[in-house]
């Protein structure tokens, strides 16, 4: 009886690991199969709503970049560093109607691997990772549609 209860308990813990991986893989691998090479591009806020993200071609390049042009800041506060910053680097069309690239996190001074997609809403969908998609996180973008000033204000 004991034999049977850990063989349970084992086959418990391997669906639970399954679980866990597959349900990241899952949601990182539905890309918009139409997705147009300029359908990323204008400037979208980021999941924390914290900042604007201004995704355009690369200079001398076919892939997009994205930079930052909005921080979200008190009035009268000082412009911060990260203003113009690129943190979206060569993002690529692949076959599957994704893209991927690198994202650059200006906090960390760290560059990991990006895949970037919009779904049927039109939402950006931006996975940063290390070494594999599989190993990341996703934030989800929206359209922005307030103004800019020329300081990275948001309004």
């Amino acid at each position: 009886m004991a034999r049977s209860a850990s063989r349970l308990c084992l086959a418990c813990g391997i669906a639970v690991l399954a679980g866990l991986f597959a349900a990241p893989a899952a949601r990182a691998a539905r890309p918009s199969p139409a997705l147009q090479p300029d359908a990323v591009q204008g400037n979208w806020v980021t999941g924390d709503g914290e900042g604007v993200i201004a995704v355009a071609p690369c200079p001398d390049s076919d892939a997009v970049c994205g930079r930052i042009v909005g921080i979200r800041r008190p009035p009268g506060a000082p412009v911060p560093p990260r203003c113009g910053v690129v943190i979206l680097r060569n993002q690529r069309p692949t076959e599957d109607g994704s893209w991927r690239g690198e994202v650059f996190d200006p906090r960390s001074g760290r560059i990991f691997g990006a895949r970037l997609w919009l779904d049927e809403a039109g939402d950006l969908h931006v996975r940063g990772f290390l070494f594999s998609p599989l190993l990341g996180e996703t934030q989800t973008w929206h359209r922005y549609a307030g103004t800019l000033g020329a300081d990275c204000a948001m309004s």
